[in-house]
């Protein structure tokens, strides 16, 4: 019997690892999408940026970020204290296969934020915020859901299998809470609501990005059935992973083919948020069979068609379509669960969805005000026109284009 338990223990602990690894290449995906979607003169703020957030994640979730989600606490916060990495005696996993597993969603939402304010915020103003998102905003409200405290009973019975509202919503609205203040930017909208396109510098690697997102998928939803010791575990993670995959294919052709409706082309950056934000819809409820998964996946592809235009009709400048991909699709993806699982009410849902984008949109407009107050968000006109990189880190992404 000792041998069996062993052999699980080993099993659970295997499944956050290896997923956690897949999910840390997503950091990579979201750098080359990024890169792939400004233009060249900001490409080496945006790396910096990505490396930048992702260890800083890391760093404030051991710190602070991993005992206020799951420490014991209160309804409201868990406990403020280092996370230890004992594990209980009767502990199903390593403790910290758990934490280098958990920390990885953390970095995502991050990452959401990132693309969002590109090409005209300064980089230290956004990595203080990431510190305050990874030790604080994320892990309350990820302690309400995945804590389990329910706030006390005010969003029971709220189900986010892997994180459609508790990871992608929540990057998307501390995002929209960002910009809100950053602004626009310089010519992108003309004094009579024209919008005026600023293509991205690299669609291949726009491309690479959303192939990488797509694999490290597959950790994000299918390491989030949390166990792989018994024959249940491995048909559940089987299913979640088939799912995954079926939800992005199927977000990344409604995409293509709405776009070749409307506009009479296929626009390839659509087709590449299409398949994100297929991605992003199905991980609330990647265990829902193929066919839900289809479903989701065409909705979400076909509200990032709809939603980029929305958001620029609204003068809400998003470089890379974060807000479309992880809030909007995260918000459809959490309210999928409602309607196609008959255990979550859509009410249940809804109520989710509300109570932590007002806290995660509130919370994260302050900090961003006081940041702006105190240092200044925006990088002057002269260096948004010239390029960030030469300003914030003193490189260049491409050197020799110059001398050509």
């Amino acid at each position: 019997m000792e041998n069996f338990t062993d052999v699980k223990y080993i099993l659970d602990g295997f499944l956050f690892v290896f997923s956690g690894v897949l999910v840390m290449w997503m950091a990579a995906g979201f750098a080359m999408l990024e890169a792939g979607l400004t233009r060249t003169k900001n490409n080496v703020t945006v790396l910096t940026k990505n490396i930048g957030l992702f260890s800083i994640s890391c760093i404030m979730f051991y710190f602070v970020g991993y005992n206020a989600m799951y420490g014991d606490g209160n309804a409201f916060i868990g406990s403020i204290s280092m996370f230890s990495g004992e594990n209980a005696s009767d502990a199903a996993y390593p403790a910290f296969a758990d934490f280098f597993f958990q920390v990885m969603f953390v970095a995502t939402a991050a990452s959401v934020i990132s693309g969002t304010v590109a090409e005209r915020m300064k980089l230290w103003p956004f990595l203080i915020f990431v510190v305050v998102l990874s030790s604080l905003i994320y892990p309350i409200q990820g302690h309400w859901t995945w804590g389990g405290t329910e706030l006390g009973g005010l969003i029971a019975g709220f189900s986010d299998f892997a994180g459609s509202t508790i990871v992608h919503s929540v990057g998307g609205w501390a995002a929209l809470a960002g910009v809100l203040i950053l602004g626009a930017r310089k010519g992108k909208y003309g004094k009579n609501g024209q919008v005026r396109p600023i293509p991205g510098s690299n669609l291949t690697l726009a491309t690479l990005g959303t192939f990488i997102l797509w694999m490290g998928w597959f950790g994000f939803n299918g390491g989030s059935q949390l166990a792989l010791g018994s024959k249940a575990d491995i048909d559940g993670i089987a299913l979640v992973v088939a799912d995954t995959n079926m939800a992005a294919a199927a977000g990344a052709i409604a995409a293509a083919l709405l776009t070749q409706l409307i506009y009479k082309k296929v626009d390839l950056t659509m087709v590449l948020n299409g398949a994100l934000a297929g991605l992003v819809s199905c991980t609330a409820g990647p265990d829902l069979g193929m066919l839900v998964a289809f479903v989701e996946g065409i909705v979400g592809g076909a509200l990032v068609v709809f939603a980029v235009p929305f958001f620029d009709k609204l003068r809400i400048d998003d470089p890379v379509g974060a807000l479309s991909v992880h809030l909007v699709a995260g918000i459809w993806g959490t309210l999928a669960v409602g309607i196609f699982n008959p255990d979550v009410t859509i009410l249940a849902q809804l109520k989710g969805i509300v109570v932590i984008g007002i806290f995660v949109f509130i919370s994260s407009f302050l900090v961003w005000k006081i940041l702006d107050i105190t240092m200044g968000l925006r990088v002057d006109e002269e260096t948004e026109v010239n390029g960030l990189d030469i300003h914030e880190t003193g490189l260049e992404a491409y050197p020799e284009f110059k001398r050509a």
